[in-house]
């Protein structure tokens, strides 16, 4: 695939996602940009704001192989990872792989598993495979992890450490919709409860994608943005804990494949400014001094890319 065939492959996803979902048009390009950069979403948002069925319309126009978790407190790791089950007919133990096993995995409600299960998912997520009983187990490419988890809730939850946050390339936050999307939304749900819709790519088109945004070109100079950005989150006065070089990297590959979505074969510093915020939402721990302000994580984000000017 080419880059300029990222364009219309994405305009193609979008417009097949759009039968269903109404509002988010951000956060839904961002979750075709994640995608592209071979890196996994945390979606955030309260109840009933359609986070599952936004996941698994994806997964469906995707095209690809897909399945949910539903994360509960007694969830074990081998429920996600499989087991081996001995089989009397040849006397033999063989090992049933689990829903980790495909292309687009939906975690949903991921905080209420506790982090023994959570866990078993790092080495996925990182690095796509599975470790188990011993032998280590490839999984197909493209995998792509999508899990769901509810802010507001507070008793029966893990919440995520932030080794296992770091692992997600975002984190998005869905919000509530306006009133003309609250009446769009009642009005295609009138029609049709569950509008139908089609797998209109496939694996190798995703794969290509992926392929194609690494010839995307990205300068020294916006490569010195990004740097310059990552590490003046480690001296905000608002941070405990700034961006790490996976964050960066995360910058940039996104920042690559945003150039391809939008048209482009290169970088521009409005693609960084543009993604510094969502790849770094989760990364960043604010000072005590910070929290008991109550100062938003949104506006500390924003006074660093004020801070950091473009060129040297």
């Amino acid at each position: 695939m080419k880059i300029e065939d990222i364009s219309e492959l994405s305009q193609r996803i979008l417009k097949e996602i759009r039968k269903r979902i109404i509002g988010n048009e951000n956060n839904i390009e961002l979750l075709l940009i994640a995608l592209y950069s071979n890196g996994h979403v945390l979606l955030e948002g309260v109840p009933g704001i359609a986070k599952s069925y936004l996941a698994a319309t994806i997964a469906e126009v995707l095209g690809l192989d897909h399945k949910r978790i539903q994360f509960t407190p007694d969830l074990m790791p081998a429920d996600i990872t499989g087991s081996s089950i001995y089989n009397p007919k040849d006397q033999t133990f063989q090992f049933i792989e689990g829903p980790i096993f495909t292309n687009v995995l939906l975690c949903d409600e991921i905080s209420r598993a506790p982090p023994k299960t959570q866990a078993a998912l790092l080495e996925a997520m990182a690095e796509g495979q599975v470790s188990s009983e011993g032998k280590t187990r490839i999984l197909e490419s493209p995998f792509f992890v999508m899990a769901t988890q509810n802010p507001i809730e507070q008793v029966g939850v893990y919440p995520l450490p932030e080794a296992q946050l770091d692992r997600f390339m975002i984190r998005l936050i869905l919000t509530l919709p306006t009133y003309e999307e609250e009446y769009q939304i009642l009005v295609s749900k009138r029609a049709e409860l569950v509008p139908s819709v089609e797998a209109v790519t496939s694996i190798k088109e995703i794969l290509g994608a992926q392929e194609a945004i690494k010839n995307v070109e990205i300068s020294d100079q916006v490569l010195s943005y990004i740097a310059r950005l990552v590490v003046a989150t480690r001296y905000s006065p608002a941070l405990a804990l700034g961006g790490s070089p996976r964050a960066s990297i995360a910058l940039m590959t996104m920042a690559r494949a945003r150039a391809a979505m939008y048209g482009r074969t290169y970088v521009e510093p409005d693609d960084i400014k543009a993604l510094f915020y969502y790849v770094m939402n989760h990364r960043v721990i604010l000072t005590p001094q910070a929290e008991v302000d109550q100062i938003p994580v949104e506006q500390i984000i924003g006074s660093v890319i004020e801070s950091v000017p473009v060129t040297l």
